[in-house]
């Protein structure tokens, strides 16, 4: 593995046996930390975003864990 910086980029060099998945959740948490970055919100909007998510989420889907529900 190398890693290399240009004028422009940051190159990473990765054997080809590398796992392509794990890869990709890497650059995906990467971006995630790019996207977080640039939040403005404080942390007690996203818990509250996340509760109705999950709310929002769980009444949609409860019938698939709880038939009779």
């Amino acid at each position: 593995m190398t890693i290399e910086r240009t004028a422009d980029a940051i190159v990473i060099k990765l054997p080809l046996d590398f796992n392509i998945e794990e890869i990709q959740r890497f650059f995906d948490y990467l971006r995630y930390k790019e996207l977080v970055s640039k939040s403005k919100a404080t942390q007690e909007e996203i818990d509250n975003l996340a509760k109705e998510v999950n709310s929002q989420w769980w009444q949609e889907n409860k019938h698939r864990f709880l038939p009779d529900a």
